[in-house]
């Protein structure tokens, strides 16, 4: 049977043996105006008053928004929000990008992701969380670090974070607090964010919001600056705007979760021999650090000695920030990998994603189909696929002719579990 999967930004299509069992979200289909469904929730807020309300026209007015590597539809919400706010002069906004540790965006990205008009007259900056002249130190958090946040954002007079909500494979759920943090925080707030023994808890996981550490961490920093009003989405697999949270920072994420969990999480009876996965197509496949979430999503329901193919185009490469791909020349094994980033002297950031990606190749065989070299992949101990045809029928010699095959076509977006 044939299958269409997210990749690049136009799809692929493989065929599959019939016993392939397809695990998809809830298709839901996107809101009827998606403009007006945004108007409406800044207007009717969650636990908050309307946000034109809420802004004095002498405010200086930050929007933080996600970077280019999240579908995040900014190039709706953030007109919306500057229109919502037209008794504020233009001048007095600012646009974040919560790059985290990514890379800074181009202008010409900025006009994907936010249009022409936006850039042409509204001040847009890259979070720097490198550069301690751009951040402001806000304390300790009780994870043992200092919280350094954006400075434009602390010292804005009316603060909106902006984002989408998906099940995500650290934190449990993307959007909400985790736009502030990581987001436009400081590098070194965010390498005990993502600390070994922060990633490496169980209950850093998907879907989970209870006890999480990581998700307690970004709750707690948002707390010592709060946004004072935040706007989320949820999309379906055309990236399309499905329903709309916005208002008190907590309540309305929550809110959100909940939603998102209803339609995005998948119970399977047992698991599969072999996972095929996206990784959510443009723009969450643009790199193989990325990846590592297709990766996480097949890892919840592949049998331990099984093996993971994912899909992921990889246009931006490995990439080409960082030390992601320089991890990987510190030791010759998944395992060896694991004991030098569990080491607490070891505090380098990417170390997070190396960790998650390690856990996985522990556990099974990874074969990643995509425009990198056999030696990018290869260097990052992952197997190159160039047919995923082929790839599987190699991997019936293993399995034998009973091979069991579950997809995801739509990578993370989904997320599977087997079990309650």
């Amino acid at each position: 049977m044939k299958t269409d999967i997210l990749y690049g930004k136009h799809g692929i299509s493989i065929d599959l043996p019939d016993n392939a069992f397809i695990i998809e979200p809830t298709n839901l289909p996107k809101a009827a105006d998606e403009k007006d469904a945004i108007r409406q929730a800044l207007r009717n807020p969650i636990n908050n008053v309307p946000l034109k309300d809420a802004v004095k026209s002498t405010d200086k007015v930050s929007i933080v928004i996600s970077d280019i590597t999240r579908p995040t539809p900014n190039h709706l919400m953030v007109p919306l929000l500057i229109e919502e706010l037209n008794h504020v002069p233009l001048e007095n906004f600012v646009i974040i990008n919560g790059t985290g540790t990514h890379r800074d965006q181009t202008r010409e990205e900025f006009v994907q992701m936010l249009g022409a008009w936006v850039v042409d007259n509204i001040r847009i900056v890259n979070n720097q969380c490198h550069d301690k002249d751009t951040l402001v130190n806000l304390g300790k958090s009780k994870f043992g670090c200092d919280v350094y946040l954006n400075k434009d954002y602390v010292e804005s007079d009316f603060r909106i974070v902006t984002g989408f909500i998906e099940p995500h494979f650290f934190a449990g759920f993307s959007g909400g607090p985790k736009g502030i943090m990581p987001g436009i925080a400081g590098i070194e707030t965010i390498l005990t964010f993502h600390n070994a023994r922060m990633i490496g808890d169980p209950l850093s996981t998907w879907g989970n919001m209870t006890n999480n550490p990581v998700q307690d961490m970004t709750r707690e920093i948002n707390s010592m600056c709060k946004p004072d009003f935040m706007l989320n989405v949820t999309l379906n697999r055309e990236k399309e705007i499905t329903n709309v949270f916005a208002g008190e920072l907590y309540e309305a994420h929550d809110r959100g979760c909940a939603f998102a969990k209803e339609h995005a999480m998948f119970r399977c009876e047992e698991r599969f021999d072999v996972v095929i996965t996206s990784n959510s197509g443009y723009p969450l496949d643009q790199n193989l650090y990325q990846a590592v979430k297709g990766m996480s999503a097949a890892h919840k329901i592949v049998k331990e000695g099984g093996a993971i193919i994912v899909a992921s185009e990889c246009s931006d490469g490995l990439p080409d920030h960082g030390n992601y791909a320089e991890i990987f020349k510190m030791a010759d094994s998944p395992e060896a990998l694991l004991e030098i980033i569990n080491d607490p002297e070891f505090k380098v950031f990417d170390q997070w994603q190396v960790q998650k990606q390690a856990v996985i190749q522990v556990w099974a065989d990874v074969y990643v189909y995509s425009k990198l070299t056999d030696e990018q992949v290869t260097g990052t101990m992952l197997k190159p696929s160039h047919n995923i045809e082929q790839t599987l029928a190699s991997l019936k010699d293993k399995y034998g002719e009973g091979m069991s095959i579950a997809v995801l076509p739509l990578g993370p977006l989904t997320i599977p579990y087997v079990g309650e």
